[in-house]
């Protein structure tokens, strides 16, 4: 959706798959569109009237481009207005913003979601102009979640009412839906997101709530890939993949997928196509429930702005079991994620690797929760390190396989990387290493190298 040629494209497939069976699209905002939004909003608190002006006019110019790119002259002064009155609708929550001087989680929801709003206003107009009835729906009326403003969970039964209730007529009459991505609403009607590049979350969501047959996602890349193609010169598209292993690529630094996307088709056993719209001719990826998974990891991926955490009781009198319990705890109630987390036996430390944007608040909580015991020295300080990266190899073929574990850490000391942290499930579906961030770009080459 990045200017009105993508969005031509869209409208394209989207006719191309018309012909064939019922749709529904879901739509992200265009590109740099929600930076701008959120951008706007900041300035909004700053109080500066002159920068919060300038954004809404470069908001407003480049829907106004899009708009003359994808409409005949004749349609285009309707549809510029329409474009307006939704540009109004973020400038007087903006404004509001300005008046209070802070941003309550709440309005930003609201503003944030007009970007896709947008989008889907635009690709329905242009497809009603090639003669395919089509009609923007905010996702606001079909998504229930919680009140986790920014980032959401789905409320899955109330979503299956209110979908079908609304996109069901739409479908009957023979009309696309074209649904705003990332934003939904609580049960009382509150505007709510699902976290930032949450389109194909909703996309999921709506394909359970709808039983889809399939869904497919188009993205910029030829699907998933067994490595990231800016590291590995020899990475290739994986023609299929389980739920499971893509999910673990997501969490763990992979591109292609939100992580959240596949927990609401695995119940229902919605496959999903992961496809390039630059070249809609390949392939892709196919995610399934079950693939034949051969034998050894099927991708690696990693992440480069992490953070390593680690805490050590000072004394034996100290229960390390508890201070854990504590410890996650905290992080929980934080709604910080752990991407790995390993511990020894006797002196009972542990350590465990955060996302870097999520690092002060996990340490303002951790320190909040164990205050007494660092003050009082029964807990050594906590130590954090920024220099480090993390790797995953996934695959369902690790399952039961011996050797491979010593065949990936063979291959990363080969290129002189120390291995700084490991942890690994009990599923055997994942190898999460952690090593100087230094090495990581040499570690991700080695592992698919030797597989």
């Amino acid at each position: 959706m990045g200017s009105a040629d993508r969005i031509a494209v869209a409208a394209r497939l989207t006719a191309e798959q018309r012909a064939k069976r019922p749709v529904v699209v879901v739509v992200s905002a265009m590109s740099k569109v929600t930076d701008l939004l959120l951008d706007s909003l900041r300035k909004a608190e700053a109080g500066d009237q002159a920068d919060l002006d300038a954004n809404l006019e470069k908001l407003s110019a480049k829907h106004r481009e899009a708009c003359r790119g994808l409409l005949p002259k004749e349609k285009q002064d309707e549809a510029i207005a329409g474009l307006e009155s939704l540009i109004n609708e973020f400038a007087r929550i903006a404004k509001g913003v300005m008046m209070l001087g802070e941003r309550p989680p709440r309005s930003v929801d609201e503003a944030i979601a007009v970007g896709e709003r947008l989008s889907a206003f635009l690709m329905a107009r242009h497809m009603e102009a090639q003669g395919i009835p089509a009609v923007a729906v905010n996702a606001a009326e079909l998504i229930a979640t919680d009140a986790v403003f920014g980032n959401a969970t789905p409320l899955m039964e109330p979503t299956r009412k209110r979908a079908n209730g609304v996109l069901g007529p739409i479908l009957a009459r023979g009309d696309v839906p074209i649904v705003t991505g990332f934003n939904a609403s609580t049960l009382d009607g509150r505007p709510t997101t699902l976290g930032r590049g949450g389109s194909d979350f909703s996309a999921s969501i709506l394909a359970s709530a709808m039983d889809a047959a399939e869904l497919w996602i188009w993205t910029d890349v030829d699907g998933i890939m067994s490595g990231d193609p800016r590291l590995v010169s020899d990475a290739r598209v994986l023609p299929e993949i389980t739920y499971a292993e893509a999910a673990e690529l997501a969490y763990n630094g992979a591109k292609v997928l939100h992580p959240r996307t596949l927990a609401p088709l695995a119940e229902r056993g919605i496959p999903v196509w992961s496809k390039n719209s630059f070249a809609p001719e390949k392939p892709g990826t196919r995610i399934l429930p079950k693939v034949d998974a051969g034998h050894g990891p099927h991708a690696v991926t990693s992440m480069a702005d992490v953070a390593l955490v680690s805490m050590e009781p000072a004394s034996s009198a100290v229960s390390g079991t508890k201070v854990m319990a504590r410890a996650l705890d905290g992080l929980a109630r934080a709604n910080v994620e752990i991407l790995a987390f390993t511990s020894s036996s006797y002196r009972q430390s542990f350590c465990f690797l955060v996302r870097q944007s999520e690092l002060e608040r996990a340490t303002e909580f951790l320190e909040e929760d164990l205050a007494l015991e660092l003050t009082h020295g029964y807990l050594k300080p906590i130590e954090v390190d920024t220099d480090v990266g993390l790797i995953a190899v996934v695959g369902e073929g690790m399952r039961g396989t011996p050797g491979l574990a010593g065949r990936i850490f063979t291959a990363i000391s080969r290129r002189d990387v120390n291995i700084i942290a490991i942890a690994q499930g009990s599923n055997e579906l994942t190898i999460a290493i952690v090593v100087r961030r230094a090495g990581l770009e040499q570690a991700v080459r080695a592992v698919h190298g030797e597989f």
